[in-house]
């Protein structure tokens, strides 16, 4: 067991991954009630804009201290503009529609994201290199952490406090709250219901660009079709915290992280069940774990909490 604080640590930032990406599921469903299932594909169309603007517009040789914030950059202003762009022409048309509509045109546009990458960057068929910050490994004690994985510590709690702030205090987060809680009673009061389901969707593209950024650092690679999976398992982490409630995503991310973590690393310890313990059943158990809380607590570890659930 002397590994265990290792493995509570990735569990914690693999987490941290889910729950950035998760914030985005949560966020729209609470004002529309819809599961925008295009969204990993959005988190993966960051981590090529990020990689874009290292490659193609900064000189060689760059250091990724400057770099950094500037592909960072452009990760939120790609995937800000997909989200966005999806919203105004995929789904507000279908605003009035049966859910299954809206649903149906989620998915096709997931697999309309993927080929429109895989054609942007051919190569993309293979996994790309992402570029790495120099420096570490680090050591804590028993714990070692990557220079990837310390930008991931610092970015999802600053993330997290930050969008807490706006929805509390500012006056487009109280719009959000008042359009989540009963739309057209805020239209009645004056909330231009639109403009807020945009915010909810460029917030939640924003937070996936920043999970991407730090799935890249933390891999060092990136392809087309990362955003599936890690999609699947950032709405999973939504429903085990509660979906439409913005904190419960973040800790379900966090709460999926370690179970899986924890599974892949002391399963195979237990007599008999060595086979279920290898990293290809990891996402197996994040499922088991789905299926377990919609059996028992179908409304997640928190709750549905109305009025914060923008």
């Amino acid at each position: 067991m002397n590994e265990l604080p290792q493995q509570l640590v990735n569990g914690l930032l693999l987490g941290s991954m889910y729950g950035l990406v998760a914030i985005g599921y949560t966020m729209v469903y609470g004002i529309i009630q819809l599961i925008n299932f295009a969204h990993g594909e959005i988190f993966m169309t960051g981590a090529f804009g990020a990689l874009t603007v290292y490659l193609y517009i900064l000189p060689d040789g760059t250091s990724m201290l400057i770099a950094l914030p500037l592909m960072l950059l452009g990760a939120i202003i790609i995937s800000t503009t997909v989200a966005v762009g999806a919203e105004r022409f995929a789904y507000r048309p279908l605003r009035g529609s049966p859910r299954l509509a809206p649903l149906i045109t989620a998915i096709g546009l997931s697999l309309a994201l993927q080929q429109a990458v895989w054609a942007w960057y051919p190569e993309a068929k293979s996994a790309r290199t992402f570029p790495q910050i120099d420096g570490g490994p680090f050591h804590i004690g028993s714990v070692t952490l990557q220079t990837g994985d310390i930008f991931l510590f610092i970015a999802a709690p600053v993330s997290m406090g930050i969008l807490a702030y706006f929805v509390m205090r500012t006056r487009t987060g109280r719009g959000m709250q008042a359009t989540a809680q009963d739309p057209d009673t805020a239209k009645l009061m004056g909330v231009n219901t639109d403009r807020i389901i945009v915010v909810a969707f460029a917030l939640g593209a924003v937070f996936a660009a920043v999970g991407s950024v730090a799935y890249g650092l933390k891999y060092g690679q990136i392809e087309f079709k990362m955003g599936f999976i890690l999609g699947l398992k950032a709405f999973t982490a939504a429903v085990l915290g509660g979906i439409g409630n913005i904190y419960g995503a973040m800790i379900g991310g966090l709460v999926l992280g370690l179970a899986e973590t924890l599974a892949t690393a002391y399963i195979s310890d237990i007599p008999g069940l060595d086979q279920f313990g290898s990293q290809s059943w990891a996402n197996v158990w994040a499922f088991i774990l789905l299926i377990l809380v919609l059996l028992f607590r179908p409304q997640g570890l928190l709750g549905e909490r109305v009025a914060d659930r923008a």
